[in-house]
């Protein structure tokens, strides 16, 4: 352990090694995760914005106390008619000020300086930031002022992996934050310049709604497991924190996973990701909004109904009745990060825009990408999952995972969760990101595969009653795990990771 002062994953390089010299510094997980988030809206704006937000569960060594962080990207009340593109309120900046106060250690300045400095003086685009570039084509951008943050200098293309990008209007948004704090840009000089500024861009925002917006700490949802340790999922608006509860808390309660084989398990996969999104149509309203309440959804009754009629041999349907979901299995929406501090304290946190690129405008004169209203398709909360597991009867850290792409990103967290912490002991994190996964929706009953999954695999989930479809890599999640626990006395034994389908990386801070 000697030496070891915590570690971070993200899917943007430069991210990572921000948060690994704020945790060097002496700076918490919470830190880390600020100055991360504020990397990220420079690194890979195509997922993270000041004009965004996200979601987090934070864990925290001092107080031995674990909860959730909602400051998503909502609807305004009140959209005029003449918005031709609707914007969602910003809340990214008053997210990470929250964080900040009530669980950082570092001054503000430190954590939103290398933000300010990359974006003043240039960083090379990565090949996260240029994969999401080239999806611009197909996004139809019109608007002038990205299109000049995007372009080459020479004027003929877009910018591509390894060249310099310069944002001189947002370096300059991110250096009145560090003077002046997250204020600002809600209700001082900067919230009036943005709120014109979305006017422009074809948005509809209100001063009072924007001065009005304020983060949400809430408790989380626990799934009790082995030796008083929970985990623990966000209780925030959407379904992902509950989804990801309930295929957990199924797997838990089957207790067949350690000794289970390849095709067992995948059948499993299939199976409760099955059971939990065909439910989701009973308790979930058409506004996202959950219609019972959460805690009652992860509850042993609950969890016992949804596993009512499993059959390790065959593929059951669930009888449940339901509407048909849009699946965006594969889609890129989003991005996730976690940090975890030498104490033991751990941020799990991932951030959307509500659709790549958001609304494909800047906010003129700020260098802001604004962010889109939530939306079906992965378009808001459900494409993003963060869980931490933790022992709160010692005070010891084992987990953090954040996850995002598609629908199906509650899935994928889940899965690596249950391969990493659940597995034999041969078995470890690396394994649990190599491992295929499974997506099933529920309505209509299609079991999604990744492609590369063994023949035996495939043959034995179709003679079990599958109905599969081959699919693009499902969800990016980064992950860090201390199987021994932190903070601890003797060997350590932690690994993180960020998820080979994407193109971060993960860093321990010596």
């Amino acid at each position: 352990m000697q030496g070891f002062i915590g570690g971070v994953a993200s899917d943007e390089p430069k991210a990572t090694l921000i948060g690994r010299d704020i945790l060097s510094s002496g700076g918490t997980a919470a830190d880390a995760a600020v100055a991360v988030a504020f990397a990220l809206s420079v690194t890979l704006p195509s997922s993270a914005s000041l004009g965004g937000g996200g979601i987090c569960i934070i864990h925290d060594a001092r107080t031995n106390k674990t909860e959730t962080l909602d400051f998503l990207p909502v609807a305004p009340k009140n959209i005029l008619a003449s918005a031709t593109l609707p914007v969602a309120i910003p809340g990214l900046v008053r997210g990470m000020a929250a964080l900040h106060s009530k669980y950082g250690n570092l001054k503000w300045k430190q954590l939103v300086s290398p933000a300010e400095n990359i974006s003043r003086f240039g960083n090379q685009v990565s090949r996260a930031f240029a994969h999401d570039l080239k999806q611009l084509g197909r996004l139809n951008l019109t608007d002038s002022s990205l299109r000049k943050i995007l372009s080459h200098k020479d004027g003929g293309r877009f910018i591509r992996e390894g060249d310099y990008l310069k944002q001189l209007d947002l370096s300059s948004v991110l250096g009145r934050l560090r003077a002046r704090g997250g204020g600002d840009f809600y209700s001082g000089l900067l919230a009036k310049q943005l709120v014109a500024a979305i006017k422009k861009a074809g948005g509809s925002l209100s001063l009072q709604e924007l001065r009005a917006y304020s983060p949400r700490w809430s408790p989380t949802l626990k799934i009790p497991y082995a030796q008083s340790t929970n985990f623990h999922f966000p209780l925030t608006v959407g379904s992902s924190g509950v989804l990801a509860a309930q295929i957990m808390a199924m797997v838990i309660e089957m207790d067949e996973w350690d000794d289970a084989s390849p095709a067992d398990r995948a059948h499993i996969l299939a199976e409760v990701t099955n059971r939990a999104y065909s439910a989701r149509a009973q308790w979930l309203n058409n506004d996202g909004l959950p219609n019972t309440d959460p805690a009652q959804l992860i509850s042993e009754a609950v969890i016992k109904r949804l596993l009512a009629g499993f059959q390790n041999e065959r593929h059951v349907p669930t009888g449940i009745a339901g509407t048909s979901q849009a699946v965006s299995v594969g889609k890129t929406t989003g991005t996730s990060f976690v940090a975890v501090d030498r104490e033991g304290s751990a941020a799990a946190c991932s951030l959307t825009l509500n659709n790549l690129f958001g609304i494909g405008r800047v906010a003129e004169g700020l260098g802001i990408v604004l962010a889109a209203i939530p939306g079906p398709q992965g378009r808001g909360p459900d494409s993003l999952s963060v869980m931490l597991l933790v022992n709160e009867v010692h005070n010891i850290f084992y987990f953090a995972g954040a996850a995002s792409g598609g629908n199906e990103a509650a899935s994928a967290l889940a899965a690596v969760g249950i391969g990493a912490a659940m597995g034999k002991e041969n078995e470890n994190l690396e394994r649990a990101f190599f491992a295929r996964r499974f997506f099933n929706a529920g309505v209509p009953d299609v079991t999604h595969y990744e492609q590369g999954l063994e023949e035996t695999v495939l043959k034995d989930l179709a003679n079990r009653g599958h109905h599969l479809n081959p699919a693009p890599a499902m969800g990016f999640v980064n992950a860090i795990f201390c199987s021994s626990g932190l903070p601890v006395k003797k060997d350590l034994s932690c690994s993180m990771k960020s998820d080979p389908r994407g193109f971060g990386i993960a860093s321990g801070a010596d």
